[in-house]
């Protein structure tokens, strides 16, 4: 997976495929909500086994029923690339089961 940088108006176009992810800062992210911590706290084991596999890691913050990611490329100087949006829709197809929205 390359890690030049995106350019804005490829974040811009890649980001409107991916509903609730948003560009802040240098970063793209999103915050899911689930009904439970115990379905948030599966969530995150998933994302975390997710990220290994690309071994791409992004800040992941667990709250009581929230799971939050923020991600960029630190390789690429903290520029997005195509690893950012590669994990985020890995983690797109996974919060369904999970119940969150």
């Amino acid at each position: 997976m390359a890690t030049e940088p995106l350019s804005q108006k490829e974040i811009e176009d890649r980001l409107r495929e991916l509903p609730g992810w948003s560009l802040d800062d240098s970063r793209i992210a999103r915050t899911y909500r689930l009904g439970t911590h115990f379905a948030a706290a599966a969530l995150a084991v998933h994302v975390a086994a997710i990220q290994d596999e690309l071994d791409h890691h992004s800040d992941l913050t667990l709250g009581y029923n929230t799971v939050a990611l923020t991600v960029n490329t630190h390789s690429a100087g903290g520029a997005v690339t195509d690893l950012d949006f590669e994990l985020a829709r890995r983690v797109e197809e996974i919060a369904p089961a999970h119940g969150a929205s």
